[in-house]
């Protein structure tokens, strides 16, 4: 038997985050994507699919960070990726809270030629778990702030959020 894929929306200050999971036959659960609204690339999901009981601690750990007080995430992720994917993926994972760093950085700790940093953007691009893998904190050496599949605005607020960046003045 084959895992059931269900569904879940989770209001935030950036709108409504799209979360989709998966579930064994035994009742393991895990991540499978979270997604901004807007986000290009967000998974399709069918009304009937939506189990809002499997995501009570992602949304415990995503009240949290909006309210200031997780800066790390601790769930069950299921990532569809490459191998080379999965590792830029992971590499996120040691980004810590309020910082960025640069492609090249993440390339270097990733252990990714610097010839392949278009493919590391690429990868970042596809990344199933934004927040939850903060690839939000990646941004180019000359400080600005490079795409986001969740849009450059919201990568934005989430880097003022986090205090990366100071709030500015309108």
């Amino acid at each position: 038997m084959e895992t059931h894929t269900v569904h879940t929306v989770h209001p935030s200050p950036l709108g409504d985050l799209l979360l989709t999971g998966s579930v064994s036959p035994a009742g393991r659960f895990a991540l499978v994507s979270l997604s901004l609204p807007g986000q290009r690339g967000a998974p399709a999901v069918r009304p009937g699919d939506r189990d809002d009981r499997p995501f009570t601690e992602a949304h415990r750990q995503l009240d949290a960070y909006f309210a200031g007080r997780r800066t790390r995430f601790d769930l069950p992720l299921s990532p569809a990726g490459s191998p080379f994917q999965r590792t830029v993926w992971q590499a996120l994972d040691d980004i810590p809270y309020g910082t960025t760093t640069t492609y090249g950085e993440l390339a270097a700790r990733a252990g990714v030629p610097r010839s392949e940093l278009r493919a590391l953007g690429r990868a970042l691009g596809a990344n199933p778990h934004l927040l939850v893998r903060p690839c939000h904190r990646v941004i180019g050496a000359d400080g600005s702030l490079r795409g986001y599949a969740g849009g450059v605005e919201h990568k934005r607020w989430l880097l003022t959020h986090e205090g990366a960046l100071q709030p500015t003045l309108l």
